[in-house]
């Protein structure tokens, strides 16, 4: 605790250097804040940390491609990097055949043969099985697509995921996937999307830029000695490690990334999903591509294998597990961050949810406005 009469080194104490802290830090220095962040790795942006390799970037833990539809969201990470044209247009390969995906017109022709919009929506029809409520993942697709679509592209890649039967996970994990009955091969609608020019990580570098940043500092290890350099703390970790997991770990899937440098061109397109159970890998990524303006003039590729696993304590928490009895555990930590004087609980894993980067800006902004307009407020 800061002493009575003391002056607090900073105003805020900033836990995390990804999107959370670094959008706050930002907004809150640029309204007069002294604010430290801290980060327990060694170096800034969180999971969308890139490196350059051979002259490419490599998104070291999974593509992050920038989308969104909010202006000013756009408008505020244009400030800090000059953002490339590309468009996401995964593609599937399931025992031996590659697909358009997600699912459109182009893909109803290589799998049924339809040629037309009408053609294509009369098929669905046709294979579509009803659910009056479908609830599970499985019982909603099939409501949707089918049988077929649902086997090629969504029960093997799910179940390797999840490493659940899709029966057991929510529809939520995949209602928000688009099926188009146009050739629209675009993976997002929105009308703002791209990556940084040299990757996310100068970004965030200009945008904590006249920040102190320190780095390999691990709060939870030097709670006490931190907490006093500020009357508020922005968390951005995990909710229930910050109160040392009294009620149990939440629980999340993880992946493991395998690296590997080949020379040429691999696979002609930034992301290759495999949907087939009997592939031990999710989807292949190869990085150059996120740089079509570049990609044909480099020599080397570097390509990324991705497979899920299980989380525990210890390993890096990727997608949390959002069913009835997480669900309840976070309610009772939320309980406790609520009755948290002067803690401010913020991002994906404080607030134990699936978020796009655009959400997390956005969110972190309101955060910020809002802190700003009670320091205003306290004069």
């Amino acid at each position: 605790m800061i002493g009575r009469g003391m002056r607090p080194a900073y105003d805020y104490l900033i836990v995390g250097a990804g999107f959370s802290g670094a959008v706050f830090a930002r907004e809150l220095a640029d309204a007069g804040a002294r604010c430290l962040v801290v980060e327990r790795e060694r170096h800034v942006a969180g999971h969308a940390y890139t490196e350059v390799r051979d002259g490419i970037v490599v998104h070291v833990h999974g593509p992050h491609i920038f989308h969104c539809r909010d202006e000013r969201i756009w408008r505020w990470v244009n400030r800090f990097a000059e953002f490339n044209r590309y468009v996401h247009m995964p593609k599937v390969t399931y025992r031996g055949r590659v697909f358009s995906f997600p699912i459109n017109l182009m893909t109803l022709h290589q799998v049924f043969g339809v040629t037309s919009p009408a053609e294509a929506r009369a098929k669905i029809a046709a294979v579509r099985v009803p659910a009056e409520r479908p609830e599970n993942l499985e019982d909603w697709v099939l409501s949707q697509v089918g049988r077929e679509l649902y086997e090629t592209f969504f029960r093997g890649y799910t179940a390797k995921q999840w490493q659940r039967d899709p029966r057991e996970l929510p529809a939520s994990i995949v209602r928000r996937l688009p099926i188009r009955f146009t050739f629209d091969e675009s993976y997002f609608d929105d009308p703002f999307q791209g990556i940084p020019v040299g990757g996310y990580t100068p970004m965030f570098e200009r945008i904590l830029d006249g920040i102190e940043v320190r780095l390999g500092v691990d709060f939870l290890e030097a709670r006490a000695e931190l907490s006093r350099l500020a009357p508020r703390v922005l968390w951005t970790g995990p909710i229930d490690a910050y109160f040392g997991y009294r009620f149990g770990a939440l629980e999340y899937r993880s992946l493991r990334f395998e690296h590997e440098r080949l020379e040429g061109d691999f696979q002609g397109v930034a992301q290759m999903n495999y949907t087939a159970p009997e592939v031990p890998w999710t989807r292949i990524v190869e990085h150059k591509h996120f740089e079509p303006e570049r990609a044909a003039e480099l020599e080397a590729t570097v390509v990324t294998r991705e497979y899920p696993e299980d989380w525990a304590p210890g390993l890096v928490p990727y997608y949390p597990i959002g069913d009835a009895r997480n669900r309840a555990l976070y309610a009772r930590y939320e309980e406790l961050a609520r009755a948290e004087a002067g803690v401010i609980f913020a991002g994906r894993l404080a607030q134990y949810a699936y978020y796009d980067m655009h959400q997390v800006i956005g969110a972190a902004l309101a955060r910020a406005a809002a802190e700003i307009e009670a320091r205003a407020a306290r004069g």
